[in-house]
């Protein structure tokens, strides 16, 4: 499994496995409750493969930040992220010590965490460090 598979669709909860494109979008598995769904083409929908995060030298990719918070947690699920805004940026701080705190919003961190925990609680964090590019 790799996160070109994996969508997230604004305005839905949670992230969606990719299933099978078609004419007039995608048909997608939740990974929070296991249901299948029609997403039409007019949603707006990332591809984590494509989303990164802004640091002061460069932009760091998703998977890469992934791979830093699995090591921080020793492959186990991370902080809730539902914690307070200041434990989220203290959190990240140290999983991503140089994170631009001007353009990684809390918001943004609460997602990253929120997807984080998704996927681990999927099992499919384990596949993305096999992964080669």
């Amino acid at each position: 499994m790799s996160l070109e598979n994996i969508l997230s669709v604004t305005g839905k909860p949670g992230l969606y496995q990719l299933k099978t494109k078609t004419r007039n979008g995608f048909v997608v598995e939740s990974l929070i409750d296991k249901k299948t769904a029609i997403i039409g083409i007019n949603h707006n929908v990332s591809v984590l493969k494509d989303i990164s995060i802004y640091t002061y030298e460069t932009e760091v990719p998703l998977k890469e930040v992934f791979q830093k918070i699995a090591e921080k947690e020793n492959q186990g699920p991370s902080i809730n992220h539902k914690v307070s805004k200041n434990e989220l940026q203290s959190y990240f701080s140290e999983v991503l010590p140089n994170y631009d705190e001007d353009r990684v919003y809390a918001s943004d961190i609460k997602k990253v965490v929120q997807w984080y925990n998704l996927l681990q609680s999927n099992d499919l964090l384990s596949s993305l460090s096999q992964e080669e590019e």
